[in-house]
């Protein structure tokens, strides 16, 4: 398992973001946070979507846009609206949009030396 310090804000950067230890999950397409933190870094939910948990159950959940920033990069990413207990993730869009990918033996996070445009 793999963490990264992560602070979500809202677009805007406005107000006090939501920081913490989010798990790097490959597996996962977007962010997801505790609803109430993200609710109170300014994060507005946009829509509804249907996401699939690891056990195959289909959930729907809430989603915002929010300013991701980890690593010393920063980039924007679609976030999921999760149950207040729920553990943070980081999900491999953000990751692919900041440059960043994880080395499957060592498990570790590392920085692409150029992003690939092909």
């Amino acid at each position: 398992m793999t963490h990264v310090t992560v602070s979500i804000s809202n677009l805007e950067q406005k107000g006090k973001p939501f920081e913490a230890e989010f798990l790097v999950d490959t597996g996962a397409i977007d962010c997801m946070g505790p609803k109430d933190r993200l609710l109170e870094a300014g994060i507005k939910p946009e829509g509804k979507k249907v996401y699939e948990l690891a056990n195959g159950e289909p959930v729907e959940f809430e989603y915002g846009f929010a300013r991701v920033s980890f690593m010393g990069d920063e980039t924007v990413a679609q976030i999921i609206l999760g149950p207040a207990d729920t553990e943070p993730i980081l999900g491999v869009v953000a990751l692919e949009n900041a440059g960043i990918v994880v080395d499957p033996v060592s498990r570790t996070l590392r920085r692409l030396p150029a992003r690939p445009l092909k």
